[in-house]
């Protein structure tokens, strides 16, 4: 049976770009797309920096009833009462991040193009996967691909949430939803960070 917050994830999922934040811009994204999850994922910044912006943004989340994932970093997520974390491949496991969080955080996984790693996630007590890249990323432009069938496929074969990743717009957005998303991550299409070809994520 899925929690209350766990059937939240759906929509658009908004992660922020790895730059200063703008609060104004972020609360306007999230009152005009209805956001009903943000991933703070902030790369390139200290740790000062990073506890500063994600208590702000806690703070906007919780009036907007916004769900607030953390990217990587489950020091931070505890600090500032993030609903949860979200992992890759080469971050903690789930069972240090449950164990640190709580029984009650929702802890995504990036799963790439592999099914078996959803499954084995699922499994270990994740509260959603995320696959990708489904379309060309500027963000990643090196990430591996994950076509729409392996979407499908995966839909059928997990019980939790499945998040698209990876060039995802409001022109194609409906291809993800339609193989089976039951959310979408928008980065460049949310916050138009491609007038700085610089910022990386």
């Amino acid at each position: 049976m899925m929690s209350h917050t766990v059937e939240k994830i759906s929509g658009i999922y908004a992660i922020t770009p790895d730059a200063p934040i703008n609060l104004d811009h972020i609360k306007k994204i999230i009152a005009t797309n209805d956001i009903g999850i943000l991933q703070y994922r902030r790369k390139t910044a200290s740790n000062a920096t990073k506890l500063n912006e994600a208590s702000q943004l806690r703070q906007l989340c919780l009036q907007h009833h916004t769900l607030f994932i953390i990217n990587d970093d489950i020091n931070l997520a505890q600090k500032v009462s993030a609903n949860g974390v979200h992992l890759g491949k080469e971050d903690n496991s789930i069972a240090i991040a449950r164990a640190q969080l709580g029984a009650d955080a929702i802890i995504g996984v990036s799963c790439y193009n592999d099914i078996d790693l959803a499954k084995s996630a699922q499994q270990q007590g994740a509260s959603y996967v995320a696959f990708g890249a489904l379309f060309n990323s500027d963000t990643k432009p090196n990430a591996p691909h994950c076509s729409l069938d392996t979407i499908t496929q995966a839909k059928q074969q997990l019980n939790m949430p499945i998040v698209g990743i990876g060039g995802i717009n409001f022109s194609n957005q409906q291809q993800a939803f339609d193989a089976g998303c039951d959310a979408v991550a928008m980065i460049n299409a949310l916050f138009d960070i491609s007038r700085n070809s610089s910022v990386t994520i």
